[in-house]
C-alpha cells in the first residue's frame, strides 16, 4: 500500500488568504495543516507521496525535502485548468504505479489513528465517516447511509440529505478499484471523490465505513480554520519577541520571532502572530495574523489577516483580509 496526500486544490473558498499559498501549508498552532496528517501517516511505515500542482510546487519543495516526502506535480497553474481529485489520483498512479492506496485530503484535520483505520481495511474500499449532527451542514459534504458498517447509499452534496453522516476525505482503496479510475473518467463522470464512490456503489462494489468521534475539520472556511486552531493549539510557543511591560499575553498563543507587542496590548487567547508583526495598543484574540503585518489601535477577533497588511484604528470581527491591504479609520 502507498499513501497519497492530496494537496493540489486552489482553495477558492479561503481566497484571498490562499490566493498565493496552498491551504495544507497554512499554520495551525506551531505546525502546518499537512504536518498533522504526516504525523499520523508516519505511524504506518508506508511510502508517502504528496500530490500538488505546478503553481504550488515551490511552496511544497522545501517542506517535502525536510520531511523525506516525494512530490507528484501535475502540470497545472490555475483553478481553470487544474485536475480534479480523481484526475490527480490518476496522474499520481501513472507516475508511481498501481497499488492499494490510502488517500487523505491535505486540508483535513481528524482525531482518529490511521493505524486503527487501516486495521479495519479488509481489501474492500473503506471510507472514514463522521456525524456532523446537522442536516443543513451535511449538504456541503458527501452524505453516507449505512447498514452496520456497510455503505448502502451515498449522496454527494445533496439538497435533501438522508443522514448527517458524512465522508471525511480519508479512503483506503484496493488495487482493483484504483484500476477502475480510468473507466470512471472515460465515462465522462464528474471529477470528484464523492461521485466516484456513488459510481462504485452503482457498479455493485461493496464499500465499508470507519466511524469516529471527537473532532474533524475540513478547512474550507475561515470559521473551520479558526475552530481547528482552538482545538489543536494546546500550549503556547513564543519565540524571540519584544513585549512592552504594559502588554499582556493570554495563553495559548503562537508568536513567531521578531514580533513586537507594544503599548497596552492584549494578545490571546488563541492567537497566531507570524514573524515580524507589530501589535501596538491593540487586542488580538481568536485570530491568525500572518507575517510582517502591523496592527495599531485596533481590536481583532475571529479574523484572519494575511501578510504585510496595515490595520489602524479599527474593530475587526469575523473578517478575512488579503495580503498587502492597508485599512484605517481616521486618527
Amino acid at each position: 500500500m502507498k499513501v497519497l496526500i492530496m494537496a493540489g486544490g486552489y482553495a477558492t473558498r479561503l481566497w484571498p488568504i490562499t490566493k498565493g499559498k496552498p491551504k495544507p501549508l497554512l499554520p495551525v498552532g506551531d505546525r502546518y495543516i499537512i504536518d498533522y496528517i504526516l504525523e499520523k501517516v508516519r505511524e504506518l511505515d508506508l511510502e508517502v507521496y504528496v500530490s500538488t500542482n505546478k503553481f504550488f510546487e515551490r511552496h511544497f519543495k522545501g517542506w517535502a525535502e525536510r520531511n523525506g516526502v516525494e512530490l507528484i506535480v501535475e502540470e497545472t497553474i490555475s483553478e481553470d485548468e487544474k485536475l480534479g481529485t480523481i484526475g490527480a489520483i490518476k496522474y499520481a498512479v501513472s507516475k508511481i504505479g498501481v497499488d492499494d492506496y490510502l488517500i487523505v485530503a491535505g486540508d483535513n484535520l481528524f482525531s482518529f489513528s490511521l493505524r486503527e483505520f487501516l486495521g479495519r481495511y479488509d481489501g474492500k474500499p473503506l471510507i472514514a465517516v463522521y456525524d456532523v449532527g446537522d442536516f443543513e451542514l451535511a449538504k456541503r459534504y458527501g452524505v453516507v447511509v449505512v447498514e452496520g458498517d456497510r455503505v448502502v447509499d451515498f449522496q454527494e452534496k445533496p439538497a435533501v440529505p438522508k443522514s448527517t453522516l458524512v465522508s471525511t476525505g480519508v479512503y483506503a482503496l484496493p488495487k482493483g478499484v484504483v484500476e477502475r479510475v480510468d473507466e470512471y473518467l472515460a465515462e465522462g463522470n464528474r471529477d470528484s471523490p464523492g461521485y466516484f464512490i456513488e459510481w462504485l456503489l452503482e457498479k455493485g462494489v461493496e464499500i465499508n465505513v470507519y466511524r469516529f468521534d471527537d473532532y474533524w475539520y475540513d478547512i474550507g472556511s475561515a470559521d473551520s480554520y479558526l475552530e481547528a486552531m482552538k482545538t489543536l493549539l494546546k500550549e503556547s510557543l513564543i519565540e524571540e519577541i519584544q513585549i512592552s511591560p504594559y502588554s499582556k499575553i493570554i495563553p495559548p498563543v503562537v508568536i513567531k520571532r521578531g514580533t513586537k507587542i507594544l503599548g497596552r496590548s492584549i494578545v490571546g487567547p488563541y492567537a497566531y502572530l507570524g514573524e515580524d508583526c507589530v501589535i501596538e495598543n491593540s487586542d488580538v484574540s481568536d485570530s491568525i495574523i500572518f507575517e510582517n503585518t502591523v496592527i495599531r489601535g485596533s481590536t481583532i477577533w475571529r479574523s484572519i489577516i494575511d501578510e504585510k497588511c496595515e490595520i489602524r484604528n479599527l474593530e475587526l470581527k469575523k473578517s478575512l483580509v488579503g495580503g498587502h491591504a492597508k485599512i484605517q479609520r481616521g486618527d
